[in-house]
């Protein structure tokens, strides 16, 4: 066999390995993902709810989550009623 010949044959046999491999995630099901966010957003839009990003210190955050937990509650409520709070105060 020329040294061609084996090259298009391993070439070959990689193109039939890459036709084998299953669809990676990013194109199978979960393609669907960023549909759902956008539904969501439009969703939180609909109800009044704005995006508010905050750097907070770990313990502070974790403090927060535990509260929540023990209300029963998301940390966005925890979070909107201890602002609401902390502004009706001031």
């Amino acid at each position: 066999m020329k040294r061609t010949d084996l090259e298009k044959h391993l070439g070959k046999k990689l193109t039939g390995r890459m036709k084998g491999e299953p669809v990676p995630e990013r194109f199978g099901a979960a393609s669907a993902q960023p549909r759902a966010r956008r539904e969501q957003r439009a969703r939180d839009q609909a109800a009044g709810l704005v995006p508010f990003a905050v750097k907070l210190p770990a313990d502070l955050v974790a403090a927060l989550q535990e509260r929540a937990k023990a209300r029963g509650t998301t940390l966005n409520d925890l979070a909107a009623a201890l602002l609401r709070d902390a502004l009706g105060r001031g």
